[in-house]
């Protein structure tokens, strides 16, 4: 995986709105090789901090405990995403 593609990846597991599936879809990872590929990259405060939100019932990580009123994974005013890089407002 490249440089890039590993800076989108943790960029994608620290936003809530995220789910682990898009993350899967988009890259391939699961969500233990997305644990795995934190766990790596990041510093040992940082990953135990990310995944405390991440079980906290804060974060919307888990489709599966979403509520059923949220249908998108990203803010309404963020425009679209293209190359994996989020376009910026006007």
């Amino acid at each position: 995986m490249e440089r890039i593609d590993i800076d989108r990846v943790i960029e994608m597991a620290w936003e809530d709105r995220t789910p682990f599936e898009a993350i899967q879809i988009q890259f391939g990872l699961s969500e233990a090789a997305t644990i795995k590929l934190m766990r790596a990259e990041l510093k040992r405060n940082s990953f135990n901090l990310w995944r405390k939100r991440v079980n906290s019932g804060v974060s919307q990580k888990h489709l599966v405990k979403r509520s059923a009123e949220i249908k998108r994974f990203k803010c309404s005013r963020q425009k679209t995403i293209s190359m994996n890089k989020i376009s910026k407002r006007s």
